[in-house]
């Protein structure tokens, strides 16, 4: 679970406690063990399609692989988003939008633009950005839907430490993602699969090329390895190899970044769920919606954030000058005696005054900026849309520029997300989800969908569209990057701050034990080939009867190795061998051909 006991344990002490008990979930919480028992909900996770455009290793989810079709019709997603938002009170849940690749999907405006329609706040998909990289067009389609992030799949700086997609251009097609998305208003997630020994020099080097562009990147989701999907045959040598721990991270970013503290800038994820139950107490009972809340276990997520000034770059770990702590005990006293929202805001601005140290943060900040950036995220005070731009539904492209362009300061998340895996599969875990999968069957914890019994082979296999063979024939095949294929770019340009030495980096990985799946599996068939050749040489023989070859042995390796030079005067005669009795007297010379 852990290489640093000390950072669980500080995790730990940390968490605020299990968030509200599931309700009026029965038609949609109905899969036994596996089922969310606790909490509201964060992000609803939905698989349009399992086909994709890439053969990544590793792949929780082993797309293309599994020789079928598994994409959901129109009425099937209106129907997920649906169901979602029929439990009362009303979840505030964000939507992510996933596969495989969802924009492979003939649905996928559509579905943005449905989920925006029946209210949720905030659309996200989960992508390896190819076709945002492709076309501005794309993105802006995107954005006028109602896309409002992107998780965009990012594994390092430079091409090489993308290697392992096969990609040969990858890291190129990343930055053009990024160019063209935040140009369309689209805000940008990088999401990084760490796999250790594999990628795990890169967490500094991708935290730091965010901090060197705090005007698009905002919020980095470092995801350790799940051995899960294409990786669940795991061997234990590479297993153990490759393990990535949250504590893990917490090292990396502390030891590769610098100022940042694992055991005091460090937290649940759940953490914040201290500030979603004032801003739902401060908002009353005429808001239409509850705020997000994440209510997740202590060892599913963490986070710590960085504030930076987006002009100068100045920054500080938030932890350093804001004592958390004490603010959410404070926070919690003021959500407790609900007060009033005028009287509560102005509690919230004494609580944040008594725990600020201006002399810990960054150069230029200010409490009033911190005010501001309070009531920009959680829209406290009347009028807040007005003087920051919409985040709801109905938000436009004005809106999202002005959010950007009103705020100096960029609250650069950074966030680690560890998923379950049979190896060290917890129920306490499961049924504290806030990324249910939504399916046809209803809605089931992320981990216990993609892990745990296989909720994800029976459900796909249930309601599978065709087998692969039969899309294709249909459909015709979809082009697939893969064995370094590039991606054609109309444009390699791009505005954003690289340091050239990561990028042309080229890395030396121990290579003693396979390193993916892919490896694991030809050596297992190598192996099996190999043994069944043993075994029908032996049925041959004791059963067929078959005679075996007869190996004529010509001597030992010193028997050869004593054979006197020919002489080709003697042409023709047969060819003798020393004897291996080294007191004999050699033979005659003699030669052959």
């Amino acid at each position: 679970m852990a290489v640093d006991s000390s950072f669980l344990k500080w995790i730990e002490s940390q968490f605020p406690g299990r968030d509200i008990p599931a309700h009026n979930d029965e038609g949609l919480h109905k899969v036994g063990s596996s089922n969310v028992r606790y909490g509201r909900g964060s992000v609803l996770t939905v698989d349009l399609t399992n086909r994709c455009n890439m053969m990544c290793d590793p792949c929780f989810m082993d797309a293309n692989q599994v020789g079928y079709v598994h994409e959901l019709n129109w009425e099937e997603i209106k129907e997920i988003l649906d169901n979602a938002v029929k439990i009362k009170p009303r979840r505030q849940m964000s939507v992510q939008f996933s596969g495989g690749e969802p924009t492979m999907s003939p649905h996928f405006f559509d579905a943005i633009r449905y989920s925006r329609q029946v209210g949720y706040n905030s659309v996200q998909a989960a992508t390896n950005g190819i076709e945002f990289a492709k076309s501005k067009e794309f993105c802006k389609k995107a954005f006028e839907a109602g896309l409002r992030y992107a998780y965009l799949q990012f594994d390092g700086i430079g091409n090489d430490a993308n290697s392992h997609r096969q990609i040969g251009n990858l890291f190129d097609v990343k930055l053009r993602a990024i160019e063209n998305m935040h140009e369309a208003g689209i805000e940008i997630v990088l999401v990084v699969t760490i796999v250790n020994n594999v990628n795990n020099d890169q967490v500094g080097t991708v935290v730091k090329f965010a901090m060197e562009n705090p005007k698009k990147i905002s919020f980095i989701s470092f995801q350790p390895v799940s051995f899960t999907g294409r990786d669940e045959d795991i061997t234990p040598e590479r297993r153990l190899r490759q393990r990535y721990t949250l504590s893990h991270l917490a090292k990396d970013v502390s030891n590769q970044v610098g100022r940042i503290e694992p055991t005091r800038d460090w937290f649940p994820i759940s953490f914040i769920s201290t500030f979603a139950g004032f801003a739902d107490m401060v908002k009353g009972d005429e808001s239409q919606w509850g705020s997000l809340s994440c209510g997740c276990h202590p060892n599913c997520g963490v986070g710590t954030a960085l504030m930076i000034n987006k002009e100068t770059k100045e920054w500080a770990p938030v932890p350093r000058f804001l004592d958390a702590q004490g603010l959410t005990k404070d926070v919690t006293a003021i959500t407790d005696a609900a007060r009033g929202k005028n009287f509560s805001n102005f509690m919230m601005a004494m609580a944040l005054l008594k725990n600020y140290k201006p002399f810990q943060g960054p150069k230029g900040l200010k409490l009033w900026d911190l005010f501001k950036k309070f009531d920009k995220t959680w829209a406290l005070t009347k009028g807040a849309a007005d003087k920051y731009g919409k985040s709801s539904p109905d938000r436009t492209y004005e809106d999202a520029m002005k959010r950007r362009q009103q705020d100096p300061w960029n609250f650069l998340f950074i966030a680690g997300m560890w998923f379950q895996d049979l190896f060290n599969y917890d129920f306490r875990r499961t049924e504290m989800c806030i990324i249910p999968y939504g399916t046809q069957q209803g809605e089931i914890s992320f981990c216990a969908y993609n892990t745990g019994i296989g909720w994800r082979n029976i459900i796909e296999n249930m309601h599978k569209n065709a087998t692969v063979a039969e899309w294709y024939k249909n459909h015709g095949k979809h082009e697939i990057y893969a064995k370094g294929k590039n991606v054609s770019l109309a444009s390699y340009e791009h505005s954003l701050v690289i340091d050239a030495d990561d990028a042309s980096r080229v890395r030396h990985i121990e290579h003693d034990i396979p390193l993916t799946a892919a490896e694991e599996n030809r050596i297992r068939r190598k192996k099996a080939l190999e043994e069944q050749a043993k075994v029908r040489a032996i049925y041959e023989e004791l059963v067929l009867k078959k005679p075996q070859p007869t190996v004529v042995q010509i001597g030992t390796v010193n028997d050869i190795a004593k054979a006197v030079p020919a002489n080709f005067t003697n042409a023709g005669k047969p060819v003798q061998i020393a004897p291996a009795n080294a007191a004999e007297q050699a033979a005659e010379a003699v030669a052959g051909d």
